[in-house]
C-alpha cells in the first residue's frame, strides 16, 4: 500500500496577521484529513474529492492575499513513513471516538443506577449517539489508508447502540408500569 500512493500537496503562504487566515487553512486542512509534512505543506491521499477541496482551498488563500501551489506526489523515500503518520492522524481521530464512548456509556449506566428513565433522557442519549456515530462516519470518509482503529471504534459504537436500545426498553418498561 506504502509504495502505491499518491499524493497531493499544498504547499502555501498566508499573510502572518491577522492570524485567523493561518487558523482557517489550518481548520479546512484538518477537516479534510489532512497531514502536515512540514511547515505549510500539507499531504493528502490522492482521489478526486481531495483534489477538488485543495483545489478550493488554494483559491480561499489567494483571495486571502497568500499563494498556493498545488502538487501530484509519489514518495521516492519516506512512502511508508506518510503513510503511517496519515494513519497515526486517523488513529487519533478513533481514539477520541472510543473514549467519548466511554463517556457515553458511562452516563447510561449512571442514568440507569438512578432509575432516571425518562423520554427526555432517552432523547438527549440519542441525540449524542447520533453525534457520535456522524462524527465515526466523517472519520471513515477520511480514513482511505486503513488505520488500524477503526475495527474498535465500530465495535464500541454497537455497543453504544445496544446499551442505548436497553436504556429504551427500560424508559418504555417505566412508561407502560406507570400508565
Amino acid at each position: 500500500m506504502t509504495d502505491s500512493v499518491t499524493w497531493l500537496l499544498l504547499a502555501y503562504r498566508v499573510p502572518s496577521e491577522p492570524s485567523r487566515l493561518r487558523a482557517t487553512v489550518w481548520r479546512r486542512l484538518k477537516a479534510l484529513g489532512a497531514i502536515y509534512v512540514q511547515n505549510s505543506v500539507a499531504a493528502l491521499p490522492e482521489d478526486a474529492a481531495a483534489e477538488r477541496a485543495l483545489r478550493a482551498l488554494r483559491a480561499e488563500i489567494g483571495t486571502m492575499g497568500g499563494t498556493a501551489q498545488l502538487l501530484r506526489a509519489d514518495a521516492l523515500a519516506g512512502g511508508a513513513d506518510l503513510v503511517a503518520a496519515y494513519n497515526t492522524a486517523r488513529d487519533e481521530e478513533y481514539a477520541e471516538i472510543v473514549s467519548r464512548c466511554h463517556d457515553f456509556l458511562a452516563e447510561i449506566d449512571k442514568e440507569t443506577a438512578a432509575r432516571h428513565f425518562t423520554y427526555g433522557e432517552l432523547e438527549e442519549n440519542d441525540e449524542d449517539l447520533t453525534k457520535l456515530r456522524s462524527w465515526y462516519d466523517k472519520v471513515t470518509t477520511r480514513d482511505r489508508l486503513d488505520a488500524s482503529g477503526r475495527e474498535a471504534a465500530a465495535k464500541i459504537l454497537d455497543d453504544c447502540a445496544t446499551s442505548l436500545d436497553a436504556f429504551a426498553d427500560a424508559v418504555y418498561a417505566a412508561d407502560t408500569d406507570g400508565a
